[in-house]
């Protein structure tokens, strides 16, 4: 089994139990070799509420990756503030829930989100 199918076979695993509503919508995480994207997702809409990714963040490519999805975190936290959203379900789209992962979930409570 390669390393996608892995990651997706545990993606299934993950998403038959998260599902993000109107009232809850799902924070969603995908990480790249370079970048990491974070969207917040009403899934009975199939709409995106809030989106912030390390590709369009100022200074975001002159520093450590941690850092970056630390920004990420931060920026998505500030945006769903702004958008009225405190609580979500939180999405890591099968990563393992360390490094990058922790770092932009850590960032996004202390910007003040609930999940």
């Amino acid at each position: 089994m390669s390393k996608r199918e892995r990651r997706a076979k545990i993606k299934r695993r993950v998403r038959k139990n998260i599902l993000g509503t109107t009232d809850i919508p799902r924070l969603s995480v995908f990480r790249s070799n370079k970048l990491i994207y974070a969207q917040i997702i009403d899934d009975s809409t199939g709409t995106t509420l809030v989106s912030s990714s390390s590709f369009k963040m100022d200074g975001a490519d002159k520093v450590v990756k941690l850092e970056q999805a630390a920004m990420v975190g931060k920026a998505i936290g500030e945006k769903a503030k702004a958008a009225g959203l405190e609580t979500v379900v939180f999405d890591r789209n099968g990563y393992l829930y360390h490094g990058r992962i922790k770092q932009l979930a850590d960032s996004a409570r202390e910007a003040g989100l609930k999940f």
